[in-house]
């Protein structure tokens, strides 16, 4: 990723419209996060700072973070240490990927004292580390003890030290002669590799649209770099360094045309060509957001809800299995007409079957031509007694097959919910919403009570979309929120959609009593397909009917509803006309 030097430099010109402010809280989304919330004259601003070895970064934030109920320790470290502190710095040295925070505190004995926040931006060694004005650490987001690095120990108590530094030239301040000398000593190397090595806080990206413009294209070497090709090398670094120390920066996300975010940088991007989609924001912050939210939303949910997800597939398998064997019990059960003949014919042939004979062979008059049918018998038992025992054994199956009937068919009905509840699951995008599931599992009997008495957090409303026709689409979250949506909430004359056959949401269009236009009920039946299981499939099917005729049936689970005078519709989902019209 292109979170290097350079950038951060551009972060932290950014930043500089934080000094002066005082730290309003502090809170640790995760076990690598902080967001520290600054009292600026403008409002409030979210400082969000990450040491997350695949996103570690700095940036003012729009975005709130789901927090956990119980800060951790560090949090509470930050928070005794910070509160009510003012910021009076923002610093970096040279281009290292280090943002120092200097923070003017009062301390226990009422001193005022310096503490700075060292934001450490260098991959997997990333980290926070606060530290006293004495310069000894006071701790950090990651320890880092002997086992770990001998290099440089990060520890409470230690003094403070930066992690080693190459002789590297600074880009915005290296004169032109100093950089030819550079290239040239760097021999027959690639130049976009000589760069990275050439200059401190350039990424490869960065490398790669400087070797780019300066070739026109094509493949340069150091050693044969000349004339024209490097007065346009020099002037490209010009043009950044000037655009990066006046603040006129572009700063551009390259995405792979099916959406997928690739790189970043604070210059505009050519190097892909027409491989990869560009996106332009207004600022390093709102880059820094848009980019690392859009790409790491899916993962950290999904490891939240790793638990969940494993307690469904276990639930999903066991009932399967459990399904099959009560299918075997029934096919074995159609062999109760069997049972019932034998009882018949022995009790009509009583009185030449003896005790103590192991078979009776006897007419089968149930048949037209009374073929010879054979029948074991229990020597120990009199005929009477063989008699009853055919009856019972048919008597047995009678009743296996009526209940097995009943049984299979409240397993089908649970691994229809079992699947509801994970699709809704994978399309979770936020803490509360797993809370929510997780406490439905729970009601549902297959989570057990944690017995705390923290409470809850309160559920999030429904997902909420504007037609083009400017009418309110509501769409459930969960199965609960499913139930109240269709069943308390929805006026009769409001329209009810849901996909067909299809696990998925139930969607709402509201209409006020009034009859919504095509296009709406259309862009409604696209947002119930991309909410569905079927949101990766070409055509998906959309039953729709006014609210009032959808109902629920007795003892059923959540989500489960029946509905009649529905017409369907076919659409094929489209992710990005339901990105447009979410509120």
């Amino acid at each position: 990723m292109a979170l290097d030097g350079a950038f951060l430099y551009a972060v932290k010109n950014e930043l500089q419209g934080l000094v002066g402010g005082r730290v309003e809280k502090v809170f640790q989304p995760s076990r690598e996060e902080i967001v520290i919330s600054i009292r600026t004259r403008q409002g409030s601003k979210k400082l969000y700072i990450s040491a997350n070895a695949a996103s570690a970064r700095v940036h003012i934030t729009q975005n709130q973070p789901d927090n956990p109920q119980t800060p951790p320790m560090f949090c509470m470290l930050l928070r005794k240490k910070l509160g009510s502190g003012k910021l009076t710095a923002i610093r970096q040295d040279g281009l290292e990927r280090i943002i120092f925070l200097d923070f003017e505190c009062v301390n226990e004995l009422g001193d005022v004292v310096t503490i700075t926040v060292s934001c450490e931006i260098m991959g997997r060694c990333s980290n926070l580390i606060i530290i006293d004005q004495d310069g000894r650490v006071i701790d950090s987001i990651k320890r880092v003890d002997e086992a770990m690095s001998r290099e440089r120990m990060v520890l409470p108590g230690m003094k403070y030290t930066l992690p080693p530094r190459d002789n590297r030239l600074n880009f915005l301040t290296a004169e032109n002669d100093e950089i030819i000398a550079r290239i040239r000593n760097s021999g027959s190397a690639e130049l976009s590799n000589a760069l990275i090595r050439v200059f401190e806080g350039i990424s490869p990206i960065l490398a790669r649209e400087w070797t780019f413009f300066a070739g026109r294209g094509n493949y340069l070497q150091c050693d044969t770099i000349e004339g024209d090709s490097l007065d346009r090398l020099l002037y490209i670094i010009k043009r950044t360094k000037n655009q990066l120390i006046a603040g006129e920066c572009c700063f551009s996300a390259a995405s792979t045309k099916d959406g997928m975010l690739k790189d970043f940088s604070f210059i505009r991007l050519n190097q892909f060509g027409t491989m990869m989609y560009t996106k332009e924001l207004d600022s390093a912050s709102e880059l820094l957001d848009y980019f690392y939210c859009e790409r790491d939303r899916a993962v950290r949910t999904k490891q939240r809800a790793n638990d969940l997800f494993k307690l469904l597939i276990n639930l999903t398998e066991r009932t399967s299995r459990r399904i099959s064997v009560q299918r075997q019990e029934l096919e074995a059960c159609a062999e109760k007409e069997h049972f019932k003949l034998c009882g018949d014919l022995i009790s009509a042939n009583m009185y030449r079957i003896e005790k103590g004979d192991s078979e009776a062979v006897v007419e089968n008059f149930y048949e037209e031509s009374c073929p010879q049918f054979r029948i074991s018998l229990d020597i120990r038992k009199t005929p009477s007694q063989n008699a009853q025992h055919y009856y019972s054994e048919y008597k047995k199956c009678v009743t296996a097959e009526e209940k097995l009937a009943m049984q299979i068919e409240k397993g089908e009905e649970e691994l229809q919910y079992l699947d509801s509840v994970f699709d809704a699951l994978t399309r979770a995008d936020s803490e509360n919403d797993i809370i929510q599931l997780r406490i439905e599992l729970r009601e549902q009997g297959y989570v057990k009570s944690s017995g705390g008495k923290a409470k809850p957090p309160k559920a999030l409303p429904p997902i909420e979309y504007r037609s083009s026709d400017g009418f309110t689409i509501l769409v459930g979250r969960n199965n609960c929120q499913n139930d109240k949506l269709s069943l308390k909430f929805a006026e009769k004359s409001d329209i009810w959609l849901h996909t067909q056959s299809i696990i998925g949401s139930h969607v709402i269009i509201v209409t006020e009593g009034e009859t919504p236009p095509d296009k709406t009920v259309e862009e409604a039946a696209v947002i119930a397909a991309v909410n569905s299981k079927g949101r990766n499939s070409d055509l998906v099917p959309v039953d729709y009917c006014l609210a009032k005729f959808v109902k629920k049936p007795v003892g059923a689970k959540p989500g489960k509803v029946i509905f009649t005078n529905y017409k369907t519709a076919f659409v094929k989902p489209d992710e990005e006309l339901e990105r447009s019209l979410r509120v």
